[in-house]
């Protein structure tokens, strides 16, 4: 028997197959185990042939050079194999268990941590807001930033509420969450007393540093950053973890859809049918080409912060020695009214990479009205999702008539699961990415020169 089935992709056609059953079972397992994606076909033609082999030929040498650990920074690869860890490692059942002890003494928890200690958990937490919050605890975040008037805000606030702090920090001495940390734990020693210790947990180094200090002190809980992940590649580490499972998030599909994405950047050399390989050589194009500002896009506000995650991780890997891509952000389609005649008409320095949901889990149609008043009838029964993807699909083409090219990262689904392949797939990314730039991707001596200024200023 023959049938025809649905694309996986909108712009493929149907397939036909013949069936038994376990043609069946494949069809579900496929639909089920769905992964992102990545199409270049809007940047493919911006490319000339001979280049696209020249650059091939690099990137399966970077491939190589990234897995096999043999690069520049290699000290700090140990997050290729972090998902796995962390499933063989039982990690995820200590920090639920943790989580239940306290869970229901607290109505909030505050994360002190700045630039990849806190990101990454932002991003995730924001990207689902949208989900059922009945066991969510409030998450607050400071120490990312030195502002007063936040933190006076915060303390009001926390006057009224039970709470945690998670405080992450390698040494304990970075400015920023240093303070918070001062301050914040001068007010929940106030507010608890002697039981302030259950209430706290340190994040840092296993063997040294002065937060590893205070911890053992006070006889806070710890857990450790690994000393072979940097701080913008551990979101799949304690660092992201802990405070995501506090808030109530399911860490542990987090690290089911890193793990499986993991398998196949690592395991598999074919650029077809590897989506980190395929960001990475569309990237690399678009610099080789001129285009030197990536523009990730995403119509869901929900994914804004996933782009400032995104924009550390590549724009601290990536930018030295006079290289690498400028990383930028905007959320359309409200940015349409403002960069939208840049991008359309402006200087041809950019290119874009779209985040692009397939479905979301909530959504709302757009209803009739008898007089049509607003003349908007011909949308009624249409959901805002469905009208937005059109958006995206209309401006995708118009920017890329007027020259801007295209990346488009296809993510099924807005949860747990994905995210941890859209992380994952972006760190493996990154790293190649830096070693076709010929630059370490593991260390930032540009954000070391600003701090020692910074220091001596303050002395």
């Amino acid at each position: 028997m023959c049938i025809y089935l649905p694309p996986f992709d909108s712009d493929q056609p149907a397939l036909k197959v013949e069936a038994n059953a376990s043609t069946f079972f494949f069809i579900f397992a496929k639909k089920i185990m769905k992964q992102i994606s990545i199409n270049n076909k809007h940047c493919q033609k911006f490319i000339p042939v001979e280049l696209y082999d020249i650059i091939t030929n690099e990137l399966y040498s970077a491939f190589d050079t990234l897995v096999n650990k043999t690069g520049e920074g290699k000290e700090f690869t140990g997050w290729i194999d972090t998902p796995k860890l962390s499933i063989d490692s039982g990690i995820i059942e200590k920090i639920t268990n943790h989580v239940n002890q306290i869970a229901k003494k607290i109505d909030s928890i505050v994360v002190i941590g700045i630039g990849g200690s806190y990101l990454g958990s932002k991003a995730i937490l924001n990207a689902l807001e949208h989900q059922s919050k009945s066991k969510r605890k409030k998450v607050y975040f400071a120490g990312n930033d030195i502002n007063g008037i936040n933190l006076s805000k915060l303390l009001k606030t926390l006057d009224k509420e039970e709470y945690a702090v998670i405080v992450i920090s390698k040494s304990g001495t970075t400015l920023e969450p240093a303070i918070a940390f001062r301050i914040i734990k001068q007010h929940a020693e106030k507010k608890y007393g002697a039981a302030v210790s259950e209430r706290i947990i340190a994040i840092t180094d296993e063997k040294d540093g002065t937060l590893l200090k205070i911890a053992k002190e006070n006889n806070y809980k710890t857990y450790v950053i690994p000393n072979n992940i940097g701080g913008r590649f551990s979101v799949l580490t304690p660092v992201g973890l802990v405070p995501l499972a506090f808030s109530g998030i399911n860490i542990s599909e987090l690290i089911k859809g890193a793990n499986d994405m993991a398998q196949v950047c690592v395991n598999e050399r074919d650029i077809s049918k590897n989506p980190a390989l395929q960001y990475a050589i569309a990237r690399y194009s678009m610099y080789a080409l001129g285009f030197h500002v990536e523009l990730m896009v995403n119509y869901l506000s929900q994914l804004n912060y996933v782009s400032e995650w995104w924009k550390q991780l590549f724009g601290e890997s990536e930018g030295k020695d006079g290289k690498g891509l400028f990383p930028a952000s905007t959320s359309f389609t409200t940015d349409l009214h403002s960069l939208g005649q840049f991008i359309q008409s402006g200087s041809r320095i950019l290119f874009e990479t779209v985040l692009h949901v397939e479905s979301i889990s909530n959504d709302i149609a757009i209803p009739t009205t008898d007089n049509d008043s607003d003349g908007l009838n011909y949308l009624a029964g249409k959901t805002l999702h469905q009208i937005n993807k059109i958006a995206e699909k209309a401006t995708t083409q118009a920017h890329v008539d007027g020259g801007v090219p295209n990346i488009s990262i296809n993510i099924p689904k807005i949860n747990e699961y994905y995210l941890g392949q859209l992380i994952y797939l972006f760190e493996f990314a990154c790293g190649i990415g830096g070693y076709l730039l010929d630059v370490n991707p593991f260390d930032q001596p540009g954000v070391e020169n600003y701090k020692r200024n910074m220091f001596k200023l303050l002395r």
